[in-house]
């Protein structure tokens, strides 16, 4: 990255008045050209979620109808924020702390929060990238290990437990993670995904150290489920209350078209979740439709032995050809069968065919890309060739947003702390270390079911925290059109250039639709966890299948402190700030005249109407004449 001209010094406590924008911020690195730039946001915000998230969250609500609400709450609530950052980013050219302290001294907890979602959600992401690692790993074989079920001891029959499954339903529990059967059967570090873990965060940490180049059905409306997913994948999905969207933009040129910007990587990340979705969909059918195939070809099979044999009674079968009867063919003729004829049967292994049972299995989260993608890719001529493109795909996009993550943490801290500054190097190498230990978590044989713990809840309702109260702290306690009209003085937007100015409804979205927006996910996210306690899904070794199973109240307890520490910088600072500002005040009331120290010019607050930066003139009026003097002389 370059570097940009330092400013000049001498500049006046009056110019650096708190929380208004400055005419020239801070000396910073800078990105090399604005593809850079636009690519390091696009690479944060398109992520796993893309793959995995957004397609299962289309095919559980309704399909088109759910992107219609995504759009909506894009354009209502996930645009406007995502600008809001930006521009707060490039205008103060600081990290999260920095901006929001900035804006108000009482604020800067807002920045910390931010600093702990992403140290939270960098813990638990990295081991996702493990995993790929892994299986990219295990992909570079002549076969994939995968691909079928492994023997016995005595080398005749498969293992039950991946029989009654599925081959990679059982790599993926029994051999990669090596599963517990709860949570709280911890089971020891599984050494090869540690060693995968290792392996990510010295690619994240490399990549760090390098700098900021590196990172380039309709009725569901009515569902309060169906808007908070949706509100939801808009946070996620456009990185917002992370901080790294601040941290991004404040290493742009001051006069740099931000609200361009966020609508072109709004669009960008938009298309692309659309494009994911088209792709996870195609597949999911070509894997979906051979198995079903499979499962057709295999009943008839069956069904001729039992004719054959006498077991069952004269049966009239659509064609005896497995290759010319499809599965809605098949699944048309098994329905018009009489109930007792179904039930039997079911008794002698033959059943339902139905495309879509196998497009609902495994669609969801880790399962997606680890169980469905990688059977689906067995299916593919060359197999180990699509393996690899797939997790390399998988790895690309989980490092460029595993980097956004960290610089949410490392840019702020550095901007905040000069000393970790001169040694910034050390902290990130520190910092890299000290999530790998703590991510040691992850990678036990219980493991997964913590990841799954803190992809549901240590991040959702603290990232809904903090963005609403950035929208409460420009909107409320800065002013929204105040900041709009410096954002306008700082891009050199003319007001009689209409089509070059942020749109009026901008301020009326940070003042009412975004923020009741937020407040309305807030309240349906904890609604949500009261009206059903939160489970997750564990694997059951007798049934080899997948059942939901109730957090323990212990691993609820550490559900509730993860949210809570999450959110606790917010009001603890704040708290902490007004005590700071009543002793102040105390001390200066307190102190006798001889003592006071000799008056020193104070730096304004974001609401002094006499701080020229904030675009207000100073008013000078004339002082009342002192007692006894002269009512025609003036004071003296």
């Amino acid at each position: 990255m370059d570097k940009v001209k330092p400013e000049e010094e001498g500049t006046s406590p009056r110019e650096l008045c708190l929380g208004g924008l400055v005419e020239e911020p801070p000396a910073r690195p800078a990105w090399s050209s604005k593809a850079e730039y636009i690519l390091a946001q696009v690479g944060f915000s398109v992520g796993l979620g893309n793959i995995w998230r957004f397609p299962y969250l289309c095919h559980q609500n309704g399909g088109g109808a759910f992107i219609l609400l995504y759009l909506l709450i894009l354009l209502v609530v996930g645009i406007p924020l995502f600008f809001l950052e930006l521009a707060a980013g490039q205008s103060i050219r600081q990290g999260s702390i920095g901006v929001w302290q900035h804006f108000s001294p009482r604020l800067v907890g807002i920045g910390f929060a931010s600093c702990v979602v992403c140290g939270f959600v960098s813990l638990y992401y990295n081991v996702i990238i493990a995993w790929s690692l892994f299986y990219l790993g295990n992909s570079l074989r002549a076969t994939l290990p995968w691909a079928s079920c492994p023997l016995r001891a005595n080398r005749s029959q498969p293992e039950p437990e991946c029989a009654q499954s599925s081959p990679t339903t059982y790599y993926w529990y029994r051999e990669a993670l090596d599963v517990s059967e709860s949570i709280g059967a911890g089971g020891g570090v599984n050494l090869a995904l540690a060693g995968c873990l290792l392996g990510a965060w010295a690619l994240v940490c490399g990549a760090l150290i390098r700098g900021i180049k590196s990172s380039g059905k309709l009725a569901v409306w009515g569902d309060m489920q169906v808007w908070r997913q949706a509100a939801t994948q808009v946070f996620f999905s456009l990185g917002l209350g992370f901080g790294s969207v601040i941290a991004y933009s404040s290493y742009n040129p001051r006069h740099n078209d931000c609200h361009a910007d966020g609508l072109l990587v709004a669009t960008i990340n938009f298309l692309t979740s659309l494009l994911a979705t088209l792709v996870v969909f195609a597949v999911l059918g070509f894997r979906a439709t051979a198995i079903a195939r499979a499962c057709v070809a295999r009943n008839v099979e069956v069904l001729t032995q039992l004719l054959g044999t006498g077991a069952l009674p004269t049966l009239e079968l659509p064609t005896l050809d497995p290759a010319a009867l499809s599965p809605p063919q098949y699944s048309a003729w098994y329905h018009r069968l009489l109930p007792e004829l179904g039930i039997t049967l079911q008794g002698h292994g033959v059943t339902d065919c139905r495309l879509e049972d196998e497009m609902n299995k495994g669609v969801e989260g880790t399962g997606l890309a680890f169980i469905t993608f990688t059977e689906a890719m067995t299916l593919f001529p060359a197999s180990p060739f699509w393996s690899v493109l797939f997790f390399l795909m998988l790895l690309n996009l989980g490092l460029s947003t595993m980097l956004g993550n960290m610089q949410g943490i490392l840019t702020p801290l550095l901007d905040r702390y000069p000393l970790l500054q001169r040694r910034a190097t050390l902290f990130t190498v520190l910092c890299c270390a000290s999530g790998f230990l703590l991510g040691l978590m992850f990678v036990q044989r219980s493991g997964s079911y913590f990841v799954s713990m803190f992809d549901d809840y240590s991040a959702t309702l603290p990232l809904v925290a903090v963005v609403a109260c950035e929208a409460v702290s420009v909107a409320w306690v800065y002013g929204a059109d105040r900041f709009l009209v410096e954002v306008e003085t700082m891009l050199g937007w003319q007001p009689w250039r209409m089509g070059w100015r942020p749109w009026r409804l901008y301020g009326y979205m940070w003042r009412y639709g975004s923020l009741l927006a937020m407040l309305g996910l807030l309240l349906a996210s904890l609604g949500q966890i009261f009206r059903s306690p939160p489970t997750y899904q564990a694997w059951d070794q007798v049934q080899a299948e997948e059942t939901r199973v109730p957090y323990p109240p212990w691993a609820l307890a550490m559900l509730i402190l993860l949210i809570v520490v999450a959110t606790l910088p917010i009001p603890a600072l704040y708290v902490r700030q007004l005590v700071r500002e009543r002793q102040a005040r105390r001390r200066q009331q307190g102190a006798p005249p001889s003592a006071q120290p000799e008056e020193e010019e104070e730096v304004e607050s974001p609401a002094d109407p006499e701080c020229l930066a904030n675009g207000y003139l100073p008013v000078h009026t004339e002082e009342p004449p002192r007692a006894g003097a002269s009512l025609q002389g003036g004071p003296n």
